[in-house]
């Protein structure tokens, strides 16, 4: 349970330290015994130690000046003589984790170890998840090489800096959340919560109190208080995804709260501050829903101090390779294989028409490895595609090969397609009566 924990302990004399180590030893920490109090300070200050245990009083340097000569990620325990209330205060002023009066008991001893090494555990556990998080979120995991990506990346360097309001546009599938977490965890406001909240999926009834909160009572079903959005990112990043279905009438409350940084939960005569960062996403267009009387101007400036327009994937083809190169690798990890993409399979990805996006690559591209049996992808694990592909494409000749009724297929769905499947205007372009349309999609499998 403690291998590998690697322990420190200094005291001037040598009975003391060598009953730790053989205490210590036996619970199996990896202990080193120090008796000059100087030497002790270089082996700290090497950071090679998880944990400390120093006597307070030893010539040449005190137990005291050892704490402050530490690294931060080092945990100390400082053993204080006669009981010494003043001392004991002095160490955890100075960032000591525990300390121990001589003469100690050794179960009281063993206990504050383990208590060390528990909490020492756990920072690095939480440390580790953080860099797995920053990791997950930096620009270096936005992929994209085209010139309109690296603009994107400039913005968002220059935004995480700054607290302002972003509104992020783009497509289904481009990756909002992912820039707003990346402009999160690049700013100051890392440490702090990162809250996501999808305006869409939630009953317009429901909403105020998801981004609000509310008192117990406060309607029928509030059986308890309960914290909303903004008060649960005080400190952080909130993310209103898909803002552009929020209702009208609840539009103006978060445009007040905007403008004041003060909430008000339902039920409660009391407002509340909060600092937040406010960032805001949606894939449809704002403006347009602006001159129908769909969302309020006000709003809208408040807003988008700064906006994002994220290009869809159709619009910068040049970061497929490395997308794909980037999502088969995470296979690779995720399936335990090694895998890849030829020529031909990448042609394939290039040319599709991605109306999903990035989401739509990384599930095309995980089918085609779930049914492969090599680790090589090619053309053929992308059959699923070409199908799509011959469709938008009716009369490439490569495709049809020849066959006059696949040319008539797909020449009635290209028509079809381009008149929204309004069939009595389809039959009368394409001079047959609607009973022959009918007939034609049910015997070509159109529907």
């Amino acid at each position: 349970m403690n291998e590998g924990i690697r322990i420190l302990v200094v005291d001037d004399e040598v009975n003391s330290t060598k009953l730790m180590k053989k205490i210590l030893s036996k619970n199996g920490y990896i202990v080193t015994e120090e008796n000059d109090s100087t030497k002790a300070k270089e082996l700290i200050q090497k950071n090679i130690f998880d944990i400390v245990v120093s006597d307070m009083q030893m010539p040449g340097l005190t137990g005291l000046d050892l704490l402050k000569a530490k690294p931060d990620e080092i945990l100390f325990i400082l053993v204080t003589g006669f009981g010494s209330i003043d001392s004991a205060v002095e160490s955890m002023k100075n960032g000591a984790f525990d300390y121990i009066s001589k003469p100690f008991n050794m179960d009281e001893f063993i206990f504050k170890v383990g208590k060390a090494t528990e909490h020492f555990k756990l920072n690095k556990q939480i440390n580790s998840l953080r860099s797995q998080v920053e990791e997950n979120y930096s620009f270096s995991n936005i992929i994209g090489k085209s010139r309109k990506m690296q603009n994107i990346f400039e913005l968002i360097e220059k935004v995480a800096k700054a607290k302002v309001n972003v509104l992020i546009e783009g497509e289904s599938g481009t990756g909002k959340e992912l820039v707003s977490r990346a402009i999160h965890f690049n700013s100051n406001r890392k440490e702090g919560p990162f809250v996501a909240i999808n305006c869409s999926a939630i009953p317009d009834n429901l909403l105020e109190s998801e981004l609000f909160g509310h008192t117990k009572g406060a309607f029928t079903g509030a059986v308890d208080t309960q914290l909303g959005v903004f008060e649960q990112a005080d400190g952080g990043t909130l993310l209103l995804d898909e803002i552009a279905d929020m209702p009208y009438n609840l539009q103006s409350k978060l445009l007040r709260v905007i403008e004041n940084w003060e909430i008000k939960p339902l039920g409660s005569d009391k407002t509340k501050n909060v600092d937040v960062r406010l960032i805001s996403a949606t894939n449809q267009n704002l403006r347009d829903m602006i001159s129908r009387k769909k969302f309020r101007e006000d709003l809208y400036f408040r807003i988008s101090t700064v906006s994002i327009n994220l290009p869809s994937l159709n619009e910068r083809k040049e970061d497929i390779p490395l997308l794909v190169n980037y999502l088969l690798n995470k296979f690779s990890v995720k399936f335990g294989r090694t895998l890849s993409i030829d020529a031909n399979g990448l042609d394939i990805l290039i040319k599709n028409d991605w109306k999903g996006n990035i989401r739509e690559l990384e599930n095309v591209l995980e089918r085609a490895v779930i049914s492969s049996t090599t680790d090589i992808l090619s053309k053929k694990n992308f059959k699923f595609l070409q199908d799509v592909i011959i469709q938008k494409n009716p009369f490439d000749l490569d495709n049809v090969s020849g066959d006059i009724k696949q040319m008539e297929k797909y020449y009635i769905l290209k028509i079809l397609e381009e008149n929204s499947w309004n069939k009595l205007k389809v039959s009368q372009i394409l001079g047959i009566d609607r009973k022959t349309l009918y007939k034609k999609i049910s015997d070509y499998g159109l529907e």
